[in-house]
């Protein structure tokens, strides 16, 4: 679809629906990538190898995704039926007794009981009911379970946020993206209120393990640069709601198109409606890995569009294991933007974690975190730092350390349980990652697990500083 992208005058959008063979192998020997059909850059050519070959890799990856998408939903649906089958079973040996007896329970994708993959990792689903509101840790802690249950179904989220958690559950909802043509997209929003504080959480789901689509978001290395904002990944920007053609125009028309809405848009009034009503009313912005990217980037484009009003009642950012989002000139219009607003920022990252050491911070691609790194290691023990440890994480030198720690975690999740409680008991499938992290040490690092004990075990202290709103 050829338009006019007025909105950014330096870009590069991968399309890996229109590649050909031939077409995709010589991009790794010539310069002129407008000569590519799957290419669509503002650049005529484009001297740097390595950023090439990253075009190569990321559309290969795409076009892969996009072949095998419906195999991977079913292999996916059926893993999550047959963990379902055994929990609600009772284990493996009450399911064979019930399949004698004939009194097997079926579990029901669209249930309360029913559980996704990432959910299978850990089963928690009680607020540590030790973090009152008013701990420093309680935005943090509140965030991440949030971040947690955005995973699960409808039914699923309305039990837990209105029964174990008594709150109000506003919404769960899909969105639309422009560029994948269909509704990828999943975002929740609950309410905190007593009579000493109202807030509202929005939390974006992040990948699942088998959503092509999420992942091709991830995967797709498309960039454009925002006029006084930076670079930023085209993946995550069109998970949130960039619009064919006309990027982030402040007002968007009705799109008959469109089965569902975009969710920057959709969000953002809601947003507007709700803290409109009470002057007292703010909110927090959170996701987990994808969910922390759009996290980040939701704001970026509120103050883009200068909605001061949203900039002015956010109470905090909270990401878990987010990616980078975009270049070092994105990342200082934040940090201004941040500052000057007095919106923390709190970016957690867990040990080993492979996410937020992707896109690589290299010449090649440009890709920079910013702000407030909060870095937990395997005792849960946390330091205030500008980047994480080991940033792009491949390398000989710091592969055998991170393989000894995931070692030392597998032995831990034996004895946590018996030091720290029993709502730290880990089951026999996230110990299954556990002995895949001695060889892939950033895959298991990047689950749930490891981050709601960050924001329960963890120091308040890193939270003390935290610049409070003027009312």
């Amino acid at each position: 679809m050829a338009c006019d992208k007025g909105f950014s005058s330096s870009y590069m959008l991968l399309k890996p629906e229109e590649v050909a063979l031939f077409d995709l192998i010589n991009v790794l020997f010539s310069t002129d990538i407008e000569k590519r059909k799957f290419v669509d850059s503002a650049e005529l050519k484009e001297e740097n190898f390595d950023r090439r070959w990253l075009i190569f890799i990321s559309v290969i990856v795409q076009k892969l995704l996009q072949f095998f998408s419906k195999p991977m939903s079913i292999i996916g649906s059926l893993m999550e039926k047959w963990l379902n089958l055994l929990s609600i079973n009772r284990g493996f040996g009450r399911l064979l007794l019930n399949t004698i007896h004939g009194k097997v329970v079926i579990p029901e994708k669209t249930s309360a009981s029913f559980v996704s993959f990432t959910g299978n990792y850990d089963l928690r689903t009680e607020l540590d009911r030790n973090i009152k509101h008013g701990d420093p840790r309680y935005n943090a802690a509140l965030s991440m379970m949030a971040s947690k249950v955005s995973y699960e179904n409808k039914e699923y989220l309305k039990t837990i946020v209105k029964d174990h958690w008594e709150m109000e559950l506003l919404g769960s909802y899909d969105y639309w993206n422009d560029y994948q043509d269909k509704a990828t997209t999943q975002a929740f929003v609950l309410r905190d209120k007593t009579d000493d504080h109202d807030t509202v959480v929005l939390a974006f789901r992040g990948t699942e393990p088998f959503d092509a689509d999420a992942w091709c978001s991830d995967f797709d290395l498309s960039w454009y640069e925002i006029p006084n904002v930076g670079r930023i990944h085209g993946g995550f920007m069109k998970a949130l709601g960039l619009q064919k053609c006309i990027g982030w125009p402040k007002e968007t028309k009705q799109n008959s198109s469109r089965p569902a809405p975009l969710a920057y848009y959709a969000l953002r009034e809601m947003l507007k409606d709700i803290l409109s009503k009470n002057n007292q009313t703010k909110y927090i912005v959170t996701g987990h890995s994808l969910g922390g990217a759009l996290a980040i980037l939701f704001p970026a484009v509120l103050a883009f569009h200068d909605e001061i009003l949203l900039l002015d009642r956010l109470e905090g950012i909270y990401t878990f294991g987010q990616p980078r989002v975009g270049d070092e000139n994105f990342g200082k219009y934040m940090t201004n933007m941040l500052e000057q607003n007095t919106i923390p920022y709190y970016r957690f990252v867990y040990g080993s974690d492979i996410v937020p050491r992707l896109p690589y911070d290299d010449k090649a691609l440009m890709f920079k975190h910013f702000g407030t790194c909060l870095y937990y290691n395997r005792h849960y023990e946390v330091k205030v730092v500008a980047e994480e440890p080991n940033k792009n994480y491949f390398s000989l030198r710091g592969a055998i350390p991170m393989m000894v720690n995931a070692f030392f975690e597998l032995i831990r999740s034996f004895t946590i349980s018996r030091t720290k409680g029993r709502d730290y008991r880990e089951g026999w499938f996230l110990r299954g990652f556990r002995v895949i992290g001695l060889a892939l040490p950033g895959v298991p690092a990047h689950l749930i697990q490891d981050y709601v004990n960050s924001t329960r075990l963890g120091s308040a202290n890193v939270f003390l500083s935290e610049p409070k709103k003027q009312e």
